[in-house]
């Protein structure tokens, strides 16, 4: 059992055209004993959830006895303790971690693309943003809340759901077809989630538009969950 983690981040990555974070975990016991591991994070998520990890590799008297044999630790050494991590870890569990990674990152680059950055309208009054700005601001809003959405469903269940609604067709992002059997995806999620009409959201916005800024640049700019 352990009393507090502390982590720094020591590399990034690049395995398979993916760029994963890679970051130093030390803890004391209630003994008073230092224990240290590597985790590693996939670029395309900031969820803890989503790390995987190597068993406690160091154990020392001091925590500084730790960093000191993990500064000693070169990049192809991490690659192969996260090599190791990936093969002992469940296929199925991957596969459903990386899909709804995919989906993130397909979502959020859209978003992004329709409403470009929602802070160069900061210095904006809020009744002076034309209707079509608006417009394109609300669809990036209910693409990110699509993508929070999907944040929230563990990996299995979220490749479970996505089997289903798309029938048995299987989803291949170096496919032609990647984008429209994901946009099936997205719609079906989108409908069932209770979002605000445009007007409601418009007048909700224009009341409070630092609290949907702070949301979209936590989401986009930070990189994490509001």
């Amino acid at each position: 059992m352990t009393l507090s983690e502390r982590r720094r981040s020591v590399a990034f990555i690049q395995k398979e055209g993916e760029s994963w974070a890679c970051f130093l975990v030390t803890f004391v016991t209630q003994a008073g004993e230092w224990r240290g591991y590597f985790s590693f994070r996939p670029g395309y998520s900031e969820l803890s959830e989503d790390e995987i990890r190597t068993t406690d590799i160091f154990i020392e008297s001091s925590e500084a006895e730790i960093h000191e044999k993990a500064r000693g630790l070169g990049k192809p050494l991490l690659a192969g303790l996260l090599d190791s991590v990936l093969n002992t870890r469940s296929p199925d569990g991957l596969v459903g971690q990386q899909l709804r990674g995919q989906f993130r990152r397909l979502l959020q680059k859209n978003s992004q693309d329709i409403a470009g950055d929602w802070a160069t309208d900061e210095t904006m009054p809020p009744n002076e943003i034309e209707l079509d700005r608006l417009r394109s601001m609300y669809s990036s809003y209910r693409l990110d809340q699509v993508s929070h959405f999907i944040s929230l469903i563990t990996p299995d269940n979220f490749e479970g759901t996505v089997d289903e609604i798309l029938a048995g067709e299987s989803i291949d992002f170096l496919s032609k077809d990647r984008v429209q059997f994901a946009m099936m995806v997205v719609d079906h999620i989108e409908r069932l989630l209770p979002l605000p009409d445009f007007q409601s959201w418009a007048r909700d916005f224009l009341a409070h538009p630092e609290a949907y800024r702070l949301y979209t640049h936590t989401l986009h700019r930070e990189g994490r969950l509001p």
